[in-house]
């Protein structure tokens, strides 16, 4: 952020004279105010930023929350897990390879967790509504892990959450209209336990790197 500084009415010339215990002063205070700015430059230097396996995107303006319908039938908002590190994913339930290793890692990722496995809040967002009903979706995800929440948008919403959350979806038409796919964003985004966007994760990145991230999340919170 720019700062503007005030100006002065009548600087001296080079050549005026300046009194010698004013001087001393003046020249005790540049000295004071340049210790100032290179001990805070020092200091800024060894700052150093969390080492994350995945891609740190603190403070991003996307993905700021959903508010959605779960398999209960309950409205579900990011705010009803504050105090837990969330994980949120985009997938379908006829999925056959992305969704259900995702889920079973992070069903993985709980149990390194150990005793703040409690702390970790699944949420699978259905892309595929059409096909993905409340009692599927509960099933589903209750197959790996009975904790994680499945939330069903209408199209509409799914339209806009995968809007805010600048995640692709797309039908592939099947051999017959009933056995089409789902293309989709595959990744997690990783709040912590303020609901702070902190992390996307990628595809692939295996259970090991995602509770190595969570638990510098948790050391946060506990510092």
């Amino acid at each position: 952020m720019p700062y503007r500084s005030a100006p002065t009415s009548e600087p001296l010339a080079p050549s005026a004279s300046v009194p010698s215990t004013r001087r001393r002063g003046l020249m005790a205070l540049g000295l004071g105010v340049l210790t100032t700015t290179v001990l805070g430059a020092l200091t800024g230097c060894n700052l150093t930023k969390p080492d994350f396996k995945a891609v740190d995107v603190t403070g991003a303006s996307y993905a700021q929350g959903f508010t959605l319908t779960d398999a209960q039938g309950q409205r579900r908002s990011l705010s009803d897990y504050s105090g837990k590190l969330v994980v949120v994913f985009f997938g379908f339930t006829q999925c056959p390879d992305v969704c259900p290793t995702t889920l079973a890692e992070l069903a993985e990722v709980k149990q390194m967790l150990g005793t703040d496995g409690d702390k970790l809040q699944g949420i699978f967002i259905s892309v595929d509504p059409e096909r993905d009903t409340p009692e599927i979706l509960q099933a589903y995800v209750g197959n790996f892990d009975p904790g994680f929440v499945a939330l069903r948008p209408t199209p509409e919403e799914l339209a806009e959450v995968a809007k805010a959350y600048k995640v692709y979806y797309a039908k592939v038409p099947g051999s017959t209209p009933e056995t089409y796919t789902m293309d989709h964003t595959a990744g997690s985004f990783v709040y912590d336990t303020r609901n702070k966007l902190r992390l996307f994760t990628r595809y692939g990145s295996g259970a090991q790197a995602l509770a190595d991230d969570l638990k510098i999340l948790l050391s946060e919170q506990k510092a």
